[in-house]
């Protein structure tokens, strides 16, 4: 094995090579454990805390160790950041040889192909996309990877789907430009690679060998490193289910008008079809109602309306597809259609019938879509088995694993209750650069008043914070009220998730220096920001998972016919990690300050309390609002020891846990 203490030490490599780096004993312990994995070909699961340097705890044992190695991340940004930022910087100072890649999922890639038929329809599309489309085309003749992330189009832009593939309608061998396909070459660059950097959803494509990524490279990885690993479950989930939905549909519908035009034209019942499927789509749609909502297959059988919706839905379906077979040899193209037109028929039967008691029935609607789902009822059993077939060292890591100091959750989630776990705190000293706030004389959350009482509170906290705060929250309902609020009461820049794509609204959170930001769960996790722009961060309360949920409501059934407590075993476990995730946006780095704010009085009046004040990072805690006004005054110091001291206790026994306490001796 490797020395690792020449690389990780105070005077080691890294600290030679790179400026600013500093050596972390949680860094260099994790390094340790990770290479020591990689050697005995074990499992482990270890959450290291903000700020321990995992990325470089687990790049330098992987790029070391002479094994092939996939590291997987949980979002594209994500690797994006690790293969184009850490990697090559690792690489740098290790002089290693390695040979690296990156691939992504398809819908990541150009496609020349459909590109071109989207040139050639490209005047029945508005101008501000015609735009769109000719930047993208001037693009495709420069790039070399054929990357979406390299043009200057937003990724939630309608004409990305026109101009990438899908499984269902990727022509493969047949495709005229198969030799020049971006998706090909990236594949045969992870094959012939020694480490390569994927996300969680080309894992479990993979994992199950479909077609969706690269299948047979697996079987030959030694090492498979799982960052973000608390994303996994819901991936896993998602991926190993199945689903109809709208816009699958008329993606459909919009790709056989378009290849019947290519390659028949002397069928008209083919694109009346079509437009009948195009219509029975939309019908459905209309049944649901207008709000965006969740429900269990059970409220659809309960409403004639909506299943004789579907019932028109399958109807025009099974039309469809005896058109398209009546067109069988016509076109690659067309085959393809059919192909599509049958399995979501299948899918949809699946979905009406059941069958599968280890499977969740569920339908969710958007303003102008919907999607009808069956998802696994657990995933442990499905993952574990496709782990024994790729035989290798399994490192899972993540700054939230843990509930307290233990992994039995996650653990149980995804079947490894065998693997070795460690846990290594955040080499921050949060007793200096942070404060917590447990208000005092918040109503309980289910009181009709709490929202207003909670906005009332941010106002008063952005003013002493000068603006620079992320304020989170657990439903959409909650921060629309408080929006409503703070437009009229606060004089710093409001930013609202929803007015922007989130990417945009982040950055411009950082430019301005002195906004207030104001998010749901997708601000919780994955949002980075250094220095004095993010000073304050306010969670309006703690993060239960709706009880309406069909797929948890489910799983807390199936819970409760073991015997199990879905409570304990459950909600409180996904609870303490995602508040866990919104409190790590707050310290970044070595040098910030900053205050959280947990609004809800659940945190000190209930049994479970424990369970989350013992997860979040040793910080002083006061439920005196004058404490944070005093850390956010203008001469820039901090309340002070004594002053922390004073409003926290003179033994911190009321608000600081026992096991921080602890760590602190």
């Amino acid at each position: 094995m490797h020395d690792l203490g020449a690389i990780f030490d105070r005077d080691g490599l890294l600290a030679r090579k790179i400026p600013g780096f500093n050596y972390r004993p949680q860094q260099q312990a994790m390094a340790c454990s990770v290479a020591e994995a990689i050697e005995n070909r074990g499992s482990l699961i270890c959450e290291a805390g903000t700020g321990t340097g995992k990325t470089f705890a687990y790049l330098v044992p992987a790029l070391i160790s002479g094994r092939k190695v996939i590291i997987s991340t949980g979002t594209r940004n994500l690797q994006d950041q690790l293969y184009h930022r850490d990697l090559p910087r690792v690489r740098q100072v290790l002089r290693s040889p390695v040979k690296t890649a990156l691939l992504k999922g398809r819908g990541n890639y150009l496609c020349r192909f459909r590109l071109d038929q989207a040139v050639a329809e490209g005047r029945r599309l508005p101008p501000s996309l015609q735009a769109e489309l000719e930047t993208i085309r001037r693009w495709s003749v420069e790039t070399r990877r054929g990357d979406v992330a390299e043009v200057d189009v937003a990724e939630d832009s309608p004409l990305w789907p026109r101009v990438t593939s899908t499984t269902d309608n990727c022509l493969g061998q047949d495709c005229p430009d198969w030799d020049g396909c971006f998706l090909v070459e990236a594949r045969r660059r992870a094959q012939e690679a020694d480490l390569v950097v994927i996300n969680h959803h080309l894992l479990c494509a993979d994992l199950a060998l479909k077609e969706e990524g690269f299948g047979e490279v697996l079987p030959g990885a030694d090492c498979f490193v799982v960052d973000e690993a608390h994303q996994l479950p819901e991936v896993a989930s998602s991926f190993f289910g199945e689903s109809v939905g709208s816009r699958q549909l008329f993606d459909l519908v919009r790709d056989t008008e378009t290849e019947y035009h290519r390659e028949a034209g002397d069928l008209p019942e083919v694109p009346e079809s079509a437009r009948a499927l195009r219509k029975a789509v939309q019908d459905l749609r209309l049944c649901f109602g207008e709000e965006g909502r969740r429900g269990p297959w059970r409220e659809l059988k309960g409403s004639p309306s909506l299943m004789r919706a579907i019932g028109g839905l399958r109807s025009a379906l099974g039309d469809l597809g005896l058109g398209l077979e009546a067109l069988a040899g016509r076109g690659r193209g067309l085959a393809g259609c059919r192909e599509r037109c049958v399995l979501a028929l299948e899918r949809l039967a699946m979905l009406c019938e059941g069958g599968d008691d280890n499977a969740i029935r569920w339908y969710e609607t958007q303003p102008q879509g919907f999607r009808l789902h069956s998802t696994p009822l657990e995933i442990a059993g499905i993952f574990s088995a496709h782990m024994k077939r790729h035989p290798a060292a399994w490192i899972f890591t993540s700054a939230t694993l843990a509930v307290g100091e233990h992994f039995e959750h996650f653990a149980r989630q995804i079947g490894v209750e065998e693997a070795e776990t460690r846990c290594w705190d955040s080499p921050f000293d949060y007793r200096h650069q942070a404060l917590c706030l447990l208000p005092e004389g918040l109503p309980d959350p289910s009181d009709p008043t709490y929202n207003r009482a909670v906005s009332e509170l941010a106002v008063k906290l952005v003013g002493y914070s000068r603006g620079r705060a992320f304020l989170l929250y657990t439903s959409h309902r909650a921060l629309q009220e408080a929006a409503g609020t703070l437009r009229q009461r606060i004089p710093y820049p409001l930013l609202v998730q929803g007015d922007a794509p989130r990417g945009e609204l982040v950055e411009r959170f950082r430019r301005l220096g002195n906004a207030v930001l104001l998010g749901t769960s997708s601000f919780w996790e994955g949002v980075d920001v250094v220095g004095e722009a993010l000073s304050c961060v306010v969670i309006d309360r703690l993060p239960f998972a709706s009880p309406g949920d069909p797929v948890l409501q489910a799983r807390i059934d199936a819970l409760r016919q073991r015997g199990g407590n879905p409570f304990r075993d459950l909600q409180l476990p996904q609870a303490v990690i995602a508040l866990k995730q919104g409190a790590g946006r707050l310290i970044r780095d070595i040098g910030d300050r900053g205050v959280l704010v947990v609004c809800d009085p659940r945190l000190l009046g209930r049994s479970y309390a424990a369970a989350f004040l013992e997860s979040l990072p040793p910080m002083p805690r006061t439920r005196e609002l004058e404490a944070v006004r005093r850390f956010f005054a203008e001469d820039g110091e901090g309340v002070g020891d004594s002053e922390a001291e004073g409003s926290v206790g003179s033994d911190g026994g009321d608000f600081r846990s026992e096991s921080q306490e602890a760590r602190k001796r």
